[in-house]
């Protein structure tokens, strides 16, 4: 199974790969989502007390407020007082959740021009045809992160002074058990769909939901009671809680049983939907 499996990722991955246009577009668009929504959703800028209410107030009230405000600013986004760190970490799960999206477009181009067909024939395992699936994906997820990663710094992003080569290590676990989970996941729910016009329904209709029910963009306390629920239910919150903190932290403010949490809990993602998502999907195969 390891050979096939390996055969049919390195087939997705070159369709991939040798398209410059899919590759472009893997680095143009963290550049408009970082440079276009990331610096003009500025919530740290709308917080700024203008310059000239600035100089009427006395030296010692002025530096009073801005202690007052990069307190309040750092509580509420996780210990940076710069809401472009605090996006840009959360947009790296962002770019996981999209690229984990479209893993299963492949399949249904395949069924549409029989190439599925020819493997469900072959003497090679069901699952091997959706483990592909996901590895591809999540070598391309992480594989976009990583030039997120980098446009952000370029644009502006403040690490935190103890950010080392182990906290890089922790982004990408984080994140590659968000994908292996997202994948599997899209991937159950694309194979039982036999039109891409489905599939882009369906896509459409998860993407928001996911994005916004989470602390990518905002804080989870700062949400209404009801969305707070969801939140803490969606896997993008624990693996943004785990890149952000890897990112951010600074000497001594690295919360690490929360981030031992964040990792039982994106295990726990990753196992249960990888496992879920083959069973179903390999049934579904079986059904043609």
């Amino acid at each position: 199974m390891i050979s096939e499996t390996w055969a049919l990722t390195i087939r997705e991955l070159k369709k991939w790969y040798r398209s410059p246009f899919l590759i472009l577009m893997a680095i143009v668009q963290p550049v408009i989502w970082l440079g276009l929504f990331g610096k003009a959703f500025n919530l740290t800028g709308i917080l700024n007390i203008p310059p000239e209410v600035l100089s009427q107030l006395p030296p010692d009230a002025t530096a009073s407020l801005a202690k007052v405000f990069n307190t309040m600013l750092a509580s509420v986004f996780g210990g940076t007082t710069d809401y472009f760190s605090y996006m840009a970490a959360g947009m790296l799960s962002i770019i996981v959740l999209f690229t984990s999206m479209f893993s299963g477009m492949g399949i249904a181009w395949d069924r549409r021009l029989g190439f599925l067909n020819k493997l469900l024939v072959a003497p090679i395992p069901r699952g091997a045809i959706i483990i592909s699936r996901v590895f591809s994906s999540v070598i391309r997820g992480v594989f976009q992160a990583a030039i997120v990663f980098v446009i952000a710094i370029a644009f502006g992003l403040k690490v935190g002074n103890a950010f080392s080569i182990l906290d890089l290590g922790v982004l990408f676990a984080a994140l590659f058990l968000l994908s292996i989970g997202l994948s599997s996941l899209f991937i159950s729910i694309t194979v039982r769909l036999k039109s891409w016009e489905s599939q882009m329904a369906v896509m459409n209709l998860l993407n928001l939901p996911l994005m916004f029910a989470s602390n990518a963009l905002y804080p989870i306390k700062q949400m209404p009671g009801w969305l707070q629920i969801i939140a803490r239910f969606n896997p993008i919150s624990y693996a943004t809680d785990a890149v952000r903190q890897s990112i951010l932290h600074n000497v001594g403010s690295l919360d690490v049983s929360t981030l031992i949490f964040d990792f039982i809990v994106l295990l726990g993602f990753s196992a249960i939907f990888t496992s879920s998502g083959i069973l179903l999907a390999e049934r579904s195969l079986r059904k043609g």
